[in-house]
């Protein structure tokens, strides 16, 4: 079931998310809608505070359907970056909860993460180039944090302000 992607600035997109303690059917559930919502909206990663639930779950797919790849659609479950190197990478974030706003953000190029997948079992595994910037991306999620917080203050406040904006205007709209 496709779910809807809150907005920022949101509250709860700034909230630290609880770690999964019990991988039910409820959760396997979630992270299905999870992504069913990426895709249509479309996207390549979504993390559960974007849909307004705050569980440590990320779910994300950069594999590039024009370069002739198949989809990789990956569930993570109290997902940890456990090691990233010193070389870094600059990429254009855009959000799916910052609509139509990119900016370059500088991270770790590789990084080794942890996570439980959706039988329970630990899972790792190194990402490089823009898997690594999206499980990041998604991994800050969980934590309270949107690519916005990286930019300078001037920049974020005027991203912050369009967003105020489009959710006046889109409330507007339902009305």
């Amino acid at each position: 079931m496709k779910r809807p992607i809150l907005i920022h600035p949101d509250p709860r997109l700034k909230k630290v998310c609880a770690p999964v303690d019990d991988l039910s059917d409820e959760l396997r559930s979630l992270s299905d809608d999870m992504l069913e919502t990426m895709y249509a909206a479309p996207g390549i990663g979504l993390a559960a505070p974007q849909i307004g639930v705050l569980s440590r779950l990320i779910a994300l797919d950069c594999a590039k359907k024009d370069d002739g790849d198949d989809p990789r659609p990956l569930v993570m479950f109290n997902p940890q970056v456990v090691a990233s190197s010193d070389e870094r990478n600059v990429y254009e974030e855009g959000c799916l909860s910052i609509p139509d706003q990119y900016a370059d953000v500088e991270r770790p190029k590789v990084v080794d993460v942890e996570w439980l997948d959706r039988d329970g079992k630990l899972r790792r595994e190194t990402f490089d180039g823009l898997w690594a910037t999206c499980v990041q991306h998604e991994i800050d999620h969980l934590d309270g944090k949107l690519f916005i917080d990286y930019l300078k203050p001037l920049r974020r406040q005027m991203i912050t302000r369009k967003m105020v904006k489009l959710k006046k205007e889109r409330a507007r709209e339902k009305a």
